[in-house]
């Protein structure tokens, strides 16, 4: 099982904590992150492209000629699509770009970005901050003493303190064990675990 140490928030080593191998030691699989965070962009994804179809269109109420010894095509509507400014046929409207991905293949995806954190020495397991007020300058220099700009911070439990002391750092991000994904993992170059949240994703990844 590998072994990580933990520090607290002036880098002093604080003792160690094993691993799990099975979600921490997982085989990199690519195509595994590539399907997840497609998966998550799509969910995000909002559809705002809209078109009007006839009888959205403003106008037309009257009929444009009469039907018949005009030696003009017969029209009904100002607002038919063969028309300037009329209706759109089969124009595209705001919809829904999700779809499913099975439980399995989000877990097996943790586990990759988990791993590939740690066999990069990109992860980082701290006892606490040790913040008592919100400040985005106290919150700052705890990321400075282990020089990051760019990391994702992991909670056991909702943290007010933590998460409006971060708001401000562009880079940096605060988010609670349960709601950890393969795209925010992957998006911030260093992740940072508190050791209580280590316990959590365990046994939510087991």
């Amino acid at each position: 099982m590998p072994k990580v140490d933990v520090y607290n928030s002036q880098r002093e080593k604080v003792g160690e904590i094993e691993l799990s191998e099975s979600i921490f030691g997982a085989e990199i699989k690519p195509y595994l992150l590539h399907e997840v965070v497609v998966w998550q962009l799509a969910k995000r994804r909002k559809g705002n492209a809209s078109t009007k179809v006839r009888h959205e269109v403003r106008g037309g109420g009257k009929k444009p000629w009469r039907q018949k010894g005009t030696g003009r095509a017969r029209s009904g509507s100002r607002r038919s699509p063969l028309w300037r400014g009329g209706g759109t046929v089969f124009g595209p409207h705001p919809r829904s770009y999700a779809y499913n991905v099975p439980k399995k293949v989000k877990k097996a995806a943790l586990r990759v970005a988990l791993s590939d954190k740690l066999r990069e020495e990109k992860l980082l397991v701290m006892s606490g901050f040790d913040m008592t007020a919100i400040k985005t300058k106290a919150f700052a220099e705890v990321l400075g003493r282990f020089s990051l700009n760019d990391a994702l911070v992991v909670t056991h439990q909702p943290d007010e303190i933590m998460e409006k002391s971060s708001r401000n750092l562009p880079k940096v991000k605060v988010l609670r064990a349960e709601g950890l994904n393969v795209y925010d993992i992957l998006r911030h170059d260093t992740l940072v675990l508190l050791q209580p949240a280590v316990a959590r994703i365990e046994e939510a990844l087991s």
